[in-house]
């Protein structure tokens, strides 16, 4: 056991040197993400590299996966740069680089999705064909059926305590076939109590299926973009990464394949994409402990890429109802922003093209009311030195005062770029349901031009008012005395005609219409602590317009009494109650 063991640190340690060497390699290409980053990135990612995993995540952080890398072709001429697809002496149909067109089309729906529902995420779909790739061999070289399921299971290992993690059974085998232990289950390989958590329908069935690439793809994708997350700056990058598997073999690999399908990509036909040839045995080697699964061992190592075997699993952290959204901001003279083009410019600009000023642009105060949206977003505008605008910039919106009002995807923070006229709009604030005002701050990443603010206010909601109150019947409403009325009274507020939610009522048991004094005997209600009341406040009306009082009690005392009602807007309604004495036996 001792020698399997030695190998597979020995691999892990062989990945992450491979991996730097092809990192190396792409650096020098110009590999996008990588040629602008100077020693504040290098910084961040030294200090992301030596973060510990947090103590609240649910993640083992020595899972495997597949190593392989993407390819690092000898040139004929020593020096030359290696054969990435998209680039001279490349080829776009390297098979590598092609990816099976049901995993393509989900990776690319999960990015739209997330585009709209976290702009500020800026999650880019190479991201999850990186993981994809790692993690399942593109969903087992694309053996996927019409809709997206895998056509065979990929499961990861028992997870019970044997050389793995001690995970017991918490779908009832619903997903992974074992009512005693969890497996890693499907495409992205969650462990189903993840599932639990970050199971998204990707495809729009209804249903949240581990083993559907489309759902598998919504929910990484949803994790990666967790806490705030812009994965546009390195540093989230990585910790997102980090995050899914804390591994710096993980992180290598990952970004490699990354920067790899970032220079270009080809589909293929489902079933044919190229299947993992390593086995799959990165890792930390932590999670081995002196002892191997022993399941299934093949030319794959133990991966199951949808022909029956198996490989580790690991899981994702629950999302916090609250998260930290901060992010870290570059240093000064980094502003990490993607070029509005594909291939960045040959020459340099004929004017300067950093930010140095950030201007509102459209309302500079900003209200709306309790639990609406705000009918504008905030907008700013970027120009250089010369008062020309800056594209491709990156502004970062935050949130900033006690409030609970959200952008859209309900995040505090967000990180837009700049179009072609230098404008960055945020994404659509939300209003909560606390009242008064807050400071929304527009900031360029990474210069130091002047930040914007804006002042945002939420108002209370306006007090819905009732023209009328009608019963839904006119019954007569009698009971005995000593007992109560067994007819349910409701009524309907309207407002010109149309029936109207949350209108406050009162109800007061008065004397007469002349002269509405509380009476002091005949029906009463009962309050919260069982008491009689002959006055009921804080009453509004549902969905429908509509009120029905609780149960309305009689005393000793027969005779015929009044029921008023009043409404927010004056609407009065009065309500005969007739109490009469038991009969004779």
């Amino acid at each position: 056991m001792a020698p399997l063991i030695g190998r597979r640190l020995r691999k892990g340690a062989a990945t992450t040197a491979v991996a730097a060497a092809a990192m190396a390699a792409l650096t020098a290409s110009q590999a996008p993400g990588f040629a602008n980053t100077d020693h504040g990135d290098r910084n961040r990612e030294q200090r992301a590299e030596e973060a510990p995993a947090p103590e609240d995540t649910p993640i083992d952080g020595g899972s495997s996966y597949h190593t392989d890398l993407p390819p690092l072709v000898t040139p004929d001429k020593p020096g030359s740069s290696i054969d990435l697809p998209g680039l001279p002496g490349g080829s776009n149909t390297k098979p590598e680089a092609g990816i099976p067109a049901s995993v393509l089309a989900a990776y690319k729906k999960a990015e739209a999705t997330l585009k709209d529902s976290n702009p500020g995420c800026n999650l880019p779909w190479e991201l999850l064909a990186a993981i994809g790739k790692v993690e399942s061999g593109q969903a087992g070289g694309g053996n996927v059926d019409a809709d997206g399921t895998t056509v065979s299971p990929i499961l990861g290992p028992v997870l019970n305590g044997d050389g793995f993690a001690l995970i017991k059974d918490t779908d009832g085998g619903a997903y992974d076939g074992d009512s005693t232990h969890d497996r890693a289950v499907g495409p992205m390989q969650f462990i189903p109590s993840t599932w639990a958590s970050w199971g998204r329908d990707g495809n729009g069935d209804g249903e949240r299926d581990p083993n559907n690439i489309y759902d598998a793809a919504l929910a990484a994708g949803s994790y990666l973009c967790a806490d705030g997350r812009d994965l546009s700056v390195k540093a989230d990058l990585d910790r997102a990464i980090l995050g899914y598997n804390h591994s710096q073999e993980y992180l290598n690999t990952v970004l490699s394949w990354f920067e790899y399908y970032k220079r270009g990509i080809h589909e293929v036909p489902d079933g044919t994409g190229v299947l993992p040839s390593g086995d799959g045995s990165g890792g930390s080697g932590s999670r081995d402990k002196g002892k191997d699964s022993g399941k299934n061992p093949g030319k794959d190592g133990g991966k199951d890429t949808g022909r029956g075997e198996e490989q580790d699993a690991h899981t994702l952290p629950k999302p916090d109802p609250e998260p930290d959204n901060s992010t870290p901001t570059p240093p000064a003279g980094d502003d990490g922003s993607p070029t509005p083009t594909p291939k960045p410019p040959t020459t340099p600009p004929s004017t300067p093209s950093g930010t140095s000023k950030l201007t509102t642009v459209g309302a500079k105060e900003l209200s709306t009311t309790a639990g609406a949206g705000f009918a504008q977003s905030p907008r700013v505008k970027a120009v250089d030195t010369a008062g020309k605008p800056v594209a491709g910039a990156r502004v970062r919106y935050e949130i900033l005062g006690e409030t609970d009002t959200r952008f859209l995807g309900l995040v505090k923070s967000a990180t837009v770029l700049t179009g072609l006229d230098g404008t960055a709009t945020a994404p659509k604030l939300l209003a909560g349901e606390k009242t008064g005002a807050f400071t929304v701050r527009a900031t360029a990443v990474g210069r130091e031009a002047a930040p914007v603010e804006f002042t945002a206010t939420v108002k209370a909601r306006p007090v819905p008012k009732a023209d009328a109150l009608a019963r839904l019947d006119d019954k007569k409403l009698t009971a005995e005395t000593g007992g109560s009325f067994a007819d349910p009274l409701t009524v309907t507020a309207t407002n010109k005609g149309k029936a109207t939610e949350g209108v406050p009522m009162t109800a007061t048991m008065i004397t007469t219409a002349k002269d509405p004094e509380l009476n002091d005997r005949g029906p009463y209600f009962l309050d919260d602590e069982g008491k009689p009341v002959r006055t009921l406040t804080a009453l509004k009306t549902n969905a429908l317009g509509q009120f029905t009082l609780p149960k309305i009690l009689t005393d000793d005392q027969a005779g015929t009494f009044l029921l008023r009602l009043t409404a927010e807007g004056g609407a009065v309604l009065d309500i005969e109650l007739t109490v009469t004495q038991p009969a004779a036996s």
